[in-house]
């Protein structure tokens, strides 16, 4: 199911709760009261090439462009997981709203500002406000809000941690000077957020796994994705932040897929992530019930990312890896004879694995001319061997992790998926969603 924008609150984090609240305060004043605040936060530019573990700073603005002046408001800025305030200002209040829906952690200040703002007046913070890039800051964001209503960190149910008062100097404004037809195009809403880009890297790795059976076994086979880290990646809000492309071994079928991947074709799914982002540390698991429907040696079957470009990922040697299954020998096949060959004779006119020749056309003759010989027993490319080769290994060197086979009886029908080609759709937010409302 695609989340609709209805059921998002990608807001939640300090500012569409605060929101809510100021419109349902001013929604019941009385007709004859004041004309409401009009309050706007300026254009913050983008901030790129922050160092992981560093502090940055950026300036804020705020315009009052009602007619009446307001005596005290509250800013309140937001930030994403990788990044933290760098100064605790005593007239502060600190807190977290823990994961949501769709949002992932929000660490909030809230501000209350003791000074009035004059009608048609730019002011500005006293000093750029510090923020403190994590070491797992990657692409994250900053959000400011300003109103007239002191937010609350149990609005909603929330579940925020508990306040913690700064004790720091105060974050203060000052009078940048009176406000231009420009200064009020550039302070529009009274919200306005920025994107935050760190030079980091976070490495994207793939496990296979590598099973054995029989005609007619299931066996279950876990491909595994994980974020290496060190950085934590944001993806676009309400997509997954990876895509993964799992193609099934030749000679088998599958009975279940992980519920969240979508099959291209039969042998050929797409699977997609829980969140929109992914922790250092984090990942997926899918697991997939496998039938072997006939016997073909070693079998394998490819894992690839597709979809979202990751410069971030500077490690293309775990990029891919290989489900491999060993289901026996195939039917009418002798592998091991080629290798205990006759040994009689040049074997002038016999067989070879070119050819088809089999090793025990080579046993059964004497010293004779046409007796093959152990070399030019049947191979592979004839019906398959005992080995099958050499153990596949994941392109790049990626591990294969090994798993028995399973006895696991189907489960009647797939979890129902919808994972896009370019980079799929958020799967398990539903599900969370769902036992929270239950």
């Amino acid at each position: 199911m695609r989340i609709t924008p209805a059921r998002r609150r990608t807001l939640r984090g300090g500012t569409a709760a605060m929101a809510a609240t100021a419109l349902v305060a001013l929604g019941a004043s009385p007709a004859a009261a004041e004309p409401e605040p009009d309050l706007g936060v300026g254009t913050i530019a983008p901030i790129k090439g922050v160092q992981a573990g560093s502090a940055f700073s950026t300036p804020l603005t705020f315009l009052n462009k009602g007619t009446a002046e307001v005596p005290v408001s509250y800013v309140t800025y937001v930030v994403s997981p990788g990044l933290r305030a760098d100064e605790m200002y005593k007239n502060c209040s600190y807190y977290t709203i823990p994961s949501h829906d769709e949002m992932p952690d929000s660490h909030v200040a809230a501000c209350r500002i003791d000074q009035p703002l004059k009608p048609g007046v730019v002011y500005g913070t006293e000093k750029p406000l510090s923020l403190k890039a994590l070491d797992s800051a990657l692409n994250d964001d900053l959000r400011v809000r300003i109103g007239v209503v002191e937010p609350d960190p149990d609005e909603g149910d929330s579940g925020s941690t508990d306040p913690v008062q700064g004790t720091g100097d105060p974050l203060t404004l000052v009078e940048k000077g009176p406000a231009t037809d420009a200064d009020r195009e550039n302070h529009p809403e009274p919200a306005a957020s920025a994107d935050v880009t760190a030079a980091n890297t976070a490495d994207f790795g793939l496990t296979g796994a590598e099973l054995e059976g029989e005609a007619g076994d299931e066996v279950t086979a876990t491909v595994e994705f994980a974020n290496k880290g060190p950085a934590r990646v944001q993806g676009e809000m309400g997509r997954s932040v990876a895509t993964v492309d799992i193609r099934i071994p030749k000679g088998t079928s599958v009975v279940k897929a992980h519920g969240y991947c979508d099959a291209v074709t039969k042998t050929h799914y797409r699977c997609g992530t829980s969140q929109s982002w992914v922790d250092a540390g984090g990942g997926e698991s899918y697991p997939f019930v496998l039938r072997i429907d006939k016997a073909v040696g070693r079998t394998t079957g490819e894992v690839s990312f597709s979809g979202q470009e990751r410069p971030f990922d500077r490690n293309a040697a775990n990029d891919t890896a290989q489900i491999v299954i060993d289901t026996g020998k195939a039917p009418g096949t002798s592998g091991s004879s080629g290798s205990t060959g006759g040994t009689g004779g040049t074997g002038g006119t016999g067989g070879s694995s070119s050819t088809g020749g089999s090793g025990s056309a080579g046993s059964t003759s004497g010293t004779g001319g046409t007796g093959g010989t152990g070399t030019t027993g049947g191979s592979a490319d004839a019906g398959g061997s005992a080995t099958g080769g050499a153990t596949p290994q994941t392109a790049g060197g990626g591990n294969l992790a090994a798993t028995g086979s399973d006895s696991t009886v189907p489960l009647a029908g797939m979890a129902a998926a919808a994972v896009a080609a370019g980079g799929g759709i958020v799967w398990a937010v539903r599900r969370r969603s769902a036992a929270h409302a239950n």
